[in-house]
């Protein structure tokens, strides 16, 4: 039974935090996709701590030509704003937007810096437009766009992302962490540290808000639904996991929290 939970728990894992390449690198760019280098990359503040890991070393290898940070506060910002100080009491944190934590981080610790900031988006949808608009008024060119957010909602900001975006813009996914849960004495437990990563409940709880959302029923977030992401074919093989999980874990399904609708 512990093993078949640890199993599901992955199904849904590897579907929401979607990987275009094994690694970033600027090798691996030219290889799959013949590019050099992109011209934007972009870091949703939903993400936990490793993300800003990623984006330094993005800046450090020069995977893009511009970097953008997205988040302003939602229901992941106050973890952030925690476990970055936690870990840097240097840091101040509160009040801060997720695109101004991860800022200071970058600086702090890395000594490099997004070149810009969005800082009013409160979800996933808001971020995508929000991000559009900032990318239009600075002029930036967008052929090419690395999209990187938190594993569990990779899936579905590349969704809300494809909703707007012409099918000739080359969208690169790099979900922030590739986690993998095993059976651990009847316990599902991570098999390797990742920096910063959700408790197991909190992951589950994520993991388990996604798979309706992503759905393309009059419940989910699709074209049939509220209209709010592109659609998106979810496989059998994940609506078993989903189902079989919600036996376990039905009360772990999260709504959307009304404070951080779109205004």
């Amino acid at each position: 039974m512990a093993a078949r939970i640890a199993e599901n728990i992955n199904i849904l894992g590897n579907f929401c935090g979607k990987r275009d390449v094994d690694e970033l690198s600027r090798k691996q760019l030219k290889k799959k996709y013949n590019i050099g280098k992109v011209d934007v990359m972009v870091l949703f503040g939903g993400s936990i701590p490793e993300g800003g890991d990623i984006l330094a070393q993005a800046i450090k290898d020069e995977i893009a030509d511009t970097y953008i940070i997205v988040g302003g506060a939602g229901h992941t910002t106050e973890t952030l704003r925690r476990k970055i100080h936690q870990e840097h009491p240097d840091i101040e944190t509160s009040g801060l937007s997720e695109a101004e934590v991860f800022q200071k981080y970058l600086v702090t610790v890395y000594g490099c810096r997004a070149d810009y900031l969005e800082t009013k988006s409160t979800n996933c949808g808001n971020n995508i437009t929000y991000l559009l608009e900032l990318i239009n008024e600075n002029d930036i060119s967008m052929k090419s766009i690395i999209l990187c957010q938190d594993a569990t909602m990779q899936k579905r900001m590349e969704a809300g992302f494809r909703k707007y975006v012409p099918d000739d813009v080359t969208v690169i996914n790099y979900a922030v962490y590739r986690a993998k849960v095993i059976d651990e004495k009847g316990i599902p437990a991570f098999e390797t540290n990742i920096h910063g990563m959700w408790d197991m409940e909190r992951y589950i709880t994520l993991l388990m808000g996604e798979i309706p959302r992503l759905m393309d029923d009059s419940n989910g977030y699709g074209p049939n639904g509220k209209n709010y992401i592109a659609h998106v074919d979810v496989p059998c093989s994940v609506k078993q996991a989903f189902e079989e999980l919600k036996v376990v874990y039905g009360d772990k399904i999260r709504e959307a929290n009304p404070l951080y609708a779109s205004k």
